[in-house]
């Protein structure tokens, strides 16, 4: 069983710790109290499910004219994509020039078709994980489904086999296990988001800690 106060207590503390003395990284590509890494770090809510691709499935629901629901053959057969995109985490580490493979999400939302009183989105996981974001944020043509990285399968310790990335934003983000995406009027602040991450989670501004909008439910 997960300890959730151990485990938010521990990413809240790595987010509020100052870096260390020169590790802040000077290139104009890194948001400012990040630093550059070269490997891929391994963060979760201590439960990484097990999806086989026979099983996986990707459902687009809410306030949509068509209803999605997709298995892995379907996205398949969705227009393909490959983005080159910056990745910023919020424990202070960012990594440059990943390249993710699959279907950018605004494909997806033009097939379902959402109604005009969608505002907003949110990304749930197989790991129950939930997050929220303008609908109008996964309009950018660097908004992908992805199931590669560096043209490998994800794994499932990084999300595998599909999750969503949303690069100008820091990765919490972007769902791992991407399940379902559910649209909606007013905004739902998602797992972190209640428990006091920043609603918009913009790097740039270092979003990294804030309070639930009063536009929400």
């Amino acid at each position: 069983m997960t300890d959730w106060l151990k485990l938010i207590r521990a990413k809240t503390l790595v987010t509020q710790r100052p870096m260390k003395p020169g590790a802040v990284s000077d290139n104009p590509r890194i948001p400012p109290g990040q630093t550059e890494v070269s490997n891929f770090p391994i963060l979760d809510l201590g439960f990484r499910p097990d999806i086989p691709l026979e099983n996986w499935q990707l459902k687009v629901f809410g306030l949509v004219h068509h209803e999605q629901q997709l298995n892995w053959q379907n996205l398949l057969s969705l227009p393909q994509n490959e983005v080159t995109a910056d990745f910023h985490c919020v424990t202070r580490w960012s990594q440059l020039d990943m390249v993710w493979r699959g279907v950018l999400a605004r494909d997806l939302l033009l097939k379902a078709e959402p109604l005009n009183e969608a505002r907003f989105v949110t990304l749930h996981g197989y790991d129950n994980y939930t997050t929220n974001l303008p609908l109008e944020a996964l309009l950018d043509d660097d908004v992908i489904i992805a199931y590669q990285l560096f043209n490998k399968p994800i794994t499932q310790e990084h999300g595998g086999p599909v999750r969503m990335i949303v690069p100008k934003r820091y990765a919490w983000k972007g769902s791992k296990w991407l399940k379902a995406i559910e649209l909606h009027a007013k905004d739902r602040p998602g797992f972190w988001e209640v428990r006091g991450y920043h609603n918009d989670a913009n790097p740039w501004l270092e979003e990294r800690f804030g309070f639930p909008p009063e536009d929400c439910e």
